[in-house]
């Protein structure tokens, strides 16, 4: 009893003095207080007055990393399908990913002309469904149009009108392709297309979030405020 009260002399002046601590750092002990800080004291007020400026302190935080929400697909199933909207944004990152293999490159990998599209008189095909695409060099790429020679010429044509600026070279059914080398210029503009694919990414993404969201908060005359909150953040 005589320590509880030693404790609660000291209250007032921590109030007073709890507003200019906090901007220290930690709320200070009161002089008489048996317990360590850290360890809580269980005879006075000082704990509770930490854990809310704690609380108040990562509430206001920015940049605080959330904890993801989890929430049983099988409880909401007949409100929104989760899977579905995780799909159709993986859907759009390897939509980026494949946009940047293709046209974000510096042209010295095989890479840079498998998606190149060859017209025939039998349709349109990628250059690597017609011809075997290796590295020479670092700055000489083949196309080996032994299993379609009769594409040849095609191929040829397809690679030189590609907008990448290559100039390839046919001897018999291998095709040469020379990379020129990179530039800064070049550089450069790949960041420029970088960022403008990117940009395309994030609006098709957040098209997909506001369309689940909006489902989402059609039901909420079914279901709780706590469960919509809980999709919202899932989504």
């Amino acid at each position: 009893m005589a320590v509880a009260l030693r404790c609660f002399r000291h209250l007032p002046p921590l109030l007073s003095r709890s507003a200019f601590a906090a901007t220290r750092g930690l709320l200070p002990a009161p002089a008489a207080c048996p317990a360590p800080l850290l360890d809580g004291c269980r005879h006075c007020a000082h704990p509770g007055l930490l854990t809310r400026w704690l609380a108040t302190k990562k509430a206001k935080g920015k940049g605080q990393s959330q904890a993801k929400v989890n929430i049983s697909a099988a409880l909401v199933e007949d409100i929104i399908n989760l899977e579905e909207t995780n799909e159709d944004m993986q859907a759009v990152i390897e939509a980026l990913k494949e946009d940047f293999s293709r046209n974000i490159n510096v042209r010295t990998s095989p890479g840079a002309l498998e998606q190149i599209v060859v017209v025939t008189k039998d349709g349109k095909f990628p250059l690597n469904q017609l011809g075997q695409i290796s590295q020479k060099s670092p700055q000489l790429l083949m196309v080996n149009m032994t299993n379609f020679p009769e594409s040849t010429a095609a191929a040829t044509k397809a690679i030189r009108e590609s907008g990448m600026n290559l100039n390839p070279e046919v001897d018999g059914t291998i095709i040469r392709v020379p990379v020129p080398k990179v530039t800064r210029e070049h550089r450069e503009s790949l960041a420029k297309l970088a960022k403008q694919s990117t940009n395309k990414s994030k609006e098709v993404l957040r098209k997909v979030r506001s369309k689940s969201i909006n489902q989402v908060k059609k039901s909420k005359s079914k279901v709780s405020e706590d469960t919509i909150w809980l999709l919202e953040k899932q989504v």
